[in-house]
Parts: C-alpha cells; structure tokens; sequence
C-alpha cells in the first residue's frame, strides 16, 4: 500500500506536540491591529493549541504521521 500524503498546508499551518495536541499560531493578528486593542494585542502573541474535536480531524486526515 502507498504512503498518505499529509497537506501540504495543514504542515505549514500546525504542529505536533510531544504530548500530541495540535499547536497553531493565533488567528487575528495579520492586519487590521488599529481596532483592536493594546491588551488584545498582548494576548494574541505566541501560539495555541486547538480543540480536541478539531485536533482529531487535524491528525487523522491532514496530518496522518504527524509531521
């Protein structure tokens, strides 16, 4: 049987943890950060990790061996 392919934007978009939680950049902070506030701002820094019911589709079809 042949290998599946994992997405390629989904490996651009997200990333294993050790402990297999699903890690992505934060959604809000591309353009637009006049409106929103300093502390708003502050808060969207860094990375979050996705919904469990959201991460099991994430690892199963995008990213079948956990690139």
């Amino acid at each position: 049987m042949p290998k599946m392919k994992s997405k390629s934007g989904a490996k651009k978009r997200f990333t294993i943890s050790a402990r297999g939680r699903v890690r992505s950049g934060q959604a809000g902070k591309r353009h637009g950060m006049i409106k929103r506030s300093k502390k708003q701002i502050r808060q969207l820094r860094g990375s979050t990790m996705i919904a469990p019911e959201n991460s099991r589709t994430i690892k199963r079809y995008m990213l079948p061996y956990g690139v």
